[in-house]
């Protein structure tokens, strides 16, 4: 069984429930006991007085009543000894009578076969009794709010290093090597070994983070040479009058695979670093320049498979966005629907609230949809040699940037992707 209750209210109900359980057991021993008591100890009593009586030589020694607040009758007396019918058949014992307003403890004895009840007055005794059981009750219930509050109280102070601790552990700065450890803030319980552990974790995700920080930036600075060098030198093959038709369109096909190399560089940079980056410093660009942008770099690998590249502004989202990212989802989006579309076309629109690229091509069942957003997972048609990371990156960058990115069917067949753009976001 899950409890969904927090800690704190859990040791509430805990404790309340067991002094709850207590109190009760008490108040259901007073009850039991007085119970008892009162049946053994009245119905001795009468037993003893009734003996008395029954031993007396003379029914005038009967009438003296030696106790005042008893009265005495047996079956075929007469007057005041006569017995009344609802006395009558009852079996020998104790036995408690109520008539009206008046209660009575009753002991019957049969001699010879016949019956003899003596009833002592016990309105008095009900009174004390109904007053006991009161305070109990009284009792019971105050012992249950004070449960109530004792246990809120102790509660805050038994869960204070627990707040503490999570408050701590929550906080950005402790992931920070400068953050001093926790574990000599408490004392050596459960919290502090808690805190111990914490610090355990944290030193090694520190270590981690220090590794990827550097390895993200000895990638950033080794791969920019070599994709430096790889681009002047298609841009002096490119100018060479010599180059046949067929070796140009080699050379460009390096240089744009050097420039998404470099794009894909810088993106992965700013998704490690994203937040250390200062947004004053990153290169906006709008929605519209960047989608004017990305359609002539894709128009002619497009149309080179016999595809068509549709381009529509139904609406222009204003403001500016981070360049990196919005070219690196767009280019991605347009790339996968490229790369899965054999025939038909492809179909950018810039609409009120972001872009949408559309393909003809053969399209992504419902229940695989919410996978392909997941790293290493492709469709059922794969192809080529990519490894399923084009949507897992589309998914990164959006969710950093607070926009939202949707996968649904287009008509008569294919994929329509949806990105959202939050407005203000870089």
């Amino acid at each position: 069984m899950e409890f969904k209750q927090s800690l704190s209210r859990r040791i509430v109900i805990g404790f309340v429930l067991m002094t709850t359980l207590v109190a009760a057991a008490f108040a259901s021993g007073i009850y039991l006991a007085v119970h008892m008591l009162e049946e053994k100890l009245i119905s001795g009593v009468l037993s003893g007085d009734l003996d008395r009586l029954l031993h007396m030589d003379n029914m005038d020694e009967w009438r003296t009543r030696p106790e005042p607040d008893q009265l005495f009758y047996f079956s075929g007396g007469h007057g005041d000894f006569e017995l009344p019918d609802y006395l009558k058949g009852m079996e020998p014992g104790f036995h408690e009578i109520f008539r009206g307003d008046l209660s009575y403890h009753a002991f019957v004895r049969i001699v010879a076969g016949q019956e003899y009840v003596l009833l002592q007055d016990q309105s008095e005794f009900e009174e004390r009794e109904r007053t006991l059981y009161t305070t109990v009750w009284i009792g019971f219930v105050l012992c249950v709010a004070l449960a109530v509050f004792l246990g809120q109280f102790l509660a805050r102070k038994v869960i204070e290093p627990v707040v503490r601790l999570s408050r701590q552990v929550r906080h950005r700065d402790q992931l920070l090597a400068m953050a001093p450890p926790l574990a000599p803030d408490y004392a050596a319980d459960e919290v502090g070994q808690l805190a111990a552990a914490f610090d355990t974790t944290l030193g090694l995700l520190r270590h981690a983070l220090t590794r990827e920080r550097l390895f993200t930036s000895d990638v950033s600075h080794e791969l920019r040479t070599p994709l430096m060098v790889l681009a002047s030198s298609c841009e002096l093959l490119l100018e060479n009058p010599n180059l046949d038709d067929r070796a140009r369109a080699q050379v460009q096909r390096i240089s744009r695979a050097c420039e998404d190399m470099r794009a894909l560089v810088q993106t992965f940079f700013l998704l490690a670093r994203a937040q250390n980056t200062d947004a004053s410093h990153v290169p906006t660009v709008t929605l519209e320049s960047a989608a004017h942008e990305l359609v002539e770099q894709w128009r002619g690998p497009i149309q080179s498979k016999g595809l068509q590249l549709l381009y529509r502004v139904e609406a222009v989202m204003p403001g500016r966005f981070n360049g990196t990212f919005l070219h690196s989802v767009m280019g991605n989006l347009l790339r996968n629907a490229q790369h899965y579309t054999d025939s038909g076309h492809i179909t950018l629109t810039l609409v009120a609230d972001g872009f949408m690229v559309e393909d003809t091509g053969v399209g992504i069942p419902e229940n695989e949809r919410e996978a392909m957003f997941q790293p290493f997972v492709r469709g059922d048609s794969q192809r080529g040699d990519g490894l399923g990371l084009g949507l897992s990156l589309v998914q990164r960058i959006c969710a950093s940037q607070g926009w939202e990115v949707s996968l649904s069917a287009a008509e008569p067949s294919g994929c329509r992707f949806k990105v959202v753009l939050s407005e203000g976001a870089n």
